[in-house]
């Protein structure tokens, strides 16, 4: 590589450095904002006349956000471009119709019931309340935009506790990053995770989809759910529970039953499942004409992304060495 060459890769690189410096500047703002302030930005101040002056609920949003972390948007360059190319593309208003009248929330209702450590019933946003509603958002430079939606008003959703802990819930997270499986499901179809049964019941209304297999781990959760939720099922006949190790499972019976397709999710988020992810992905081969989905992908792929990145950066031993990883499209262009 001539001179010119490497200046001009070395400062791609640099460039790659500098997006993920930004992408981590804004989730850490928002990682803050949705677990400890997440209420921050209150009806009375989205409402105030004062504040409006002209701006979208979205853009008056976005403003109350950077200003409570003391962005400076009007002297410091890069804190504009961390309020407008970053934060202000992750905010967005919801519509509380696109959930309410989803299947799931129109003939599934779930009742006030505990059992064990578990208790069903019904969580709420309050208006305005912040919350991530869907996987990221990747660019073809890596740029990745978090996805913080807010309602206009109060909003309420299914959802179980274990032990007064919020464990899982119908938000409308689970409702966004489940589309895609629910979407691609089709003949004998086998889902590991069982929830509050959101993505066995819409893949269940699927013509296309025979049945529906669901493999879990925890008898109490199966419980609660044969005995509250499936009843309601219009096609339950087509679900099948089975209590068992998802990996055992995958390892050991799934390559004799010859699924169509396969949905997993068994973890809370992308720091406890990344491992669990690879460890499935490893288990792929052995079941080859099953096409395998992921509940949040891209945000599995983003932190394994960066993990080589930092692995290439950290242990090269030369600069063309880091450079040759580096040009590798899973890195540069967000393949996977």
């Amino acid at each position: 590589m001539n001179q010119d060459s490497a200046a001009e890769e070395y400062c791609k690189i640099q460039e790659i450095r500098k997006i993920r410096e930004m992408n981590n500047e804004c989730a850490s703002i928002l990682c803050d904002y949705i677990n400890q302030h997440s209420r921050l930005i209150t009806k009375e101040i989205m409402q105030n006349p004062d504040l409006i002056s002209g701006l979208t609920e979205e853009a008056l949003f976005t403003a109350m956000l950077a200003a409570a972390y003391d962005l400076d948007t009007e002297t410091e360059e890069e804190d504009r471009i961390l309020a407008n190319e970053y934060l202000r593309p992750a905010i967005r208003k919801l519509d509380a119709e696109t959930y309410t009248k989803n299947p799931y929330y129109q003939n599934i209702s779930i009742p006030q019931e505990k059992f064990h450590q578990w208790e069903l019933g019904y969580e709420e946003y309050e208006a305005y309340e912040g919350f991530i509603y869907n996987d990221l958002k990747l660019s073809e430079n890596l740029k990745e935009t978090p996805s913080v939606g807010f309602f206009a008003h109060p909003f309420r959703f299914p959802a179980v506790l274990e032990n007064g802990r919020e464990w899982m819930a119908i938000k409308p997270n689970e409702i966004e990053t489940s589309q895609d499986a629910v979407t691609l499901a089709k003949g004998k179809t086998i889902t590991f995770g069982l929830g509050l049964g959101y993505f066995p019941y819409m893949s269940s209304l699927k013509p296309e989809v025979e049945s529906v297999t669901i493999v879990e781990v925890d008898p109490d959760v199966i419980c609660l759910f044969e005995q509250f939720i499936l009843p309601q099922f219009e096609y339950k006949h087509k679900i099948k529970v089975v209590l068992a190790d998802a990996f055992e499972y995958a390892s050991l019976q799934m390559p004799k039953e010859k699924f169509d397709f396969a949905f997993v999710d068994i973890w809370h988020d992308v720091s406890d499942g990344l491992n669990l992810f690879l460890r499935m992905k490893d288990l792929e081969k052995l079941s080859p004409s099953t096409r395998f989905s992921y509940w949040m992908e891209t945000s599995l792929y983003s932190a394994l992304r960066w993990k080589i990145f930092d692995k290439v950066i950290e242990h090269a031993r030369s600069f063309d060495e880091a450079l040759r990883h580096l040009k590798d499209p899973f890195l540069l262009a967000g393949k996977a």
